[in-house]
């Protein structure tokens, strides 16, 4: 919302009578619960669940009491973020905080849990998340494992006896911007456990253990999720939720889309501004800002995109909608600088773009008048 408003100064600082709609969008990442919050008048739940490393961390989830709906944003109890770098490391990280945020969405009655995949501090395939919610992970002596990364390669069975019997009246949805499989090269240990605090030979621990727990699942519950795309999101979270809590797996931005309403509130717009802190060719992989363009598109609406940096190939994103792409630095900076007065500097660029934009038009009118 704060980048929306600078937005919307930049735009009145040019036309001050200009009927300016804000839109806050997320794609399954940081923002989702305070987006959702605002978007779908939702209020936000605090709570006390157990972090990454299993020591109490303040958190919060939407509640949205009319729908019987809550958002969550698993960052908000297992993420990076939450870690000192001393502290991180997928092996002896949890998901177990988010299953507990889930816990206090039933509490509150809820019919459907929306949860954000996105900036996590583990690679757990979900266990922690499910321990939490009374699943529990044997050894090939039938003893609990403790729910962390390192435990994955001693997963021998699944105890779902204790599992808490109101997720069979809840529709779950996992929502996020990644589409890597669980294992392999390209999945969750391989391409995001380095981030997270991983040597090389964890990173490898943590994929042959992701594979054991497949493996494990497919035996017993008789669900592959080992290629399924976006189970890779937040460090195997992806496919735990879909194999423990039976979620539906989602585009991000596509689900945000749908609930802020966006296509609707874009009709017979003169101009749509989308922004995001680097923007290149990845970001038309179904990043806000693409699923911002193409909605814009279907609408017949141009759509200019601001950035911090702009990243390579660009070119690419014009097909999807953006019609044209620029950076809010002013000139060489620091990137803590840049963050710094981030509000500022995207209010200028955004005045800028906006004096371009008119000055097309009017061109364009001119001509026409001739």
């Amino acid at each position: 919302m704060e980048a929306a408003n600078a937005m919307k100064m930049g735009i009145l600082a040019v036309i001050p009578d200009c009927d300016v709609v804000c839109v806050p969008v997320a794609d399954g990442g940081d923002g989702l619960t305070e987006v959702m919050a605002q978007a779908l008048s939702g209020i936000l739940i605090e709570t006390s669940v157990m972090g990454p490393r299993m020591e109490p961390v303040s958190s919060v989830f939407c509640l949205v009491e009319r729908q019987k709906l809550a958002v969550i944003e698993m960052a908000r109890a297992s993420g990076l973020a939450l870690l000192p770098k001393n502290k991180q490391d997928p092996t002896k990280t949890s998901t177990y905080g988010t299953g507990q945020l889930i816990l206090a969405a039933l509490d509150k009655g809820v019919q459907r849990i929306v949860v954000g995949l996105g900036g996590s501090a583990t690679c757990d395939g979900g266990i922690g998340m499910a321990s939490a919610l009374g699943y529990r992970f044997l050894d090939k002596g039938g003893l609990a494992l403790v729910p962390i990364g390192s435990s994955l390669r001693l997963i021998h069975a699944i105890d779902s006896s204790e599992v808490d019997n109101r997720l069979q009246a809840v529709a779950i949805q996992g929502v996020c911007d990644v589409t890597n499989p669980l294992t392999g090269p390209n999945g969750a240990s391989y391409t995001y456990s380095s981030q997270k605090g991983a040597a090389a030979e964890q990173i490898k621990a943590l994929d042959e253990g992701l594979e054991n727990l497949a493996a494990v699942i497919l035996r017993e519950m008789g669900l592959d999720i080992r290629r399924m795309v976006g189970a890779g999101a937040a460090g195997g979270l992806g496919g735990g939720l879909h194999a423990f809590l039976g979620a539906e797996l989602r585009k991000g931005i596509d689900l945000v889309i749908d609930m802020v309403n966006l296509k609707e509130r874009i009709r017979g717009a003169d101009l749509v501004l989308t922004a995001e802190g680097r923007i290149d060719f990845q970001t038309k992989y179904d990043k806000a800002p693409a699923g911002v363009a193409r909605a814009a598109k279907e609408a017949g609406v141009p759509c200019i995109a601001v950035c911090g940096g702009v990243g390579e190939r660009i070119d690419e994103l014009y097909d999807i909608g953006i019609n044209a792409l620029f950076s809010l630095c002013k000139g060489p900076q620091t990137l803590e600088s840049a963050m710094h007065d981030a509000f500022n500097l995207l209010k200028h660029a955004v005045e800028q773009v906006v004096r371009t934009f008119l000055a097309g038009r009017q061109g364009r009118q001119g001509r026409q008048g001739r």
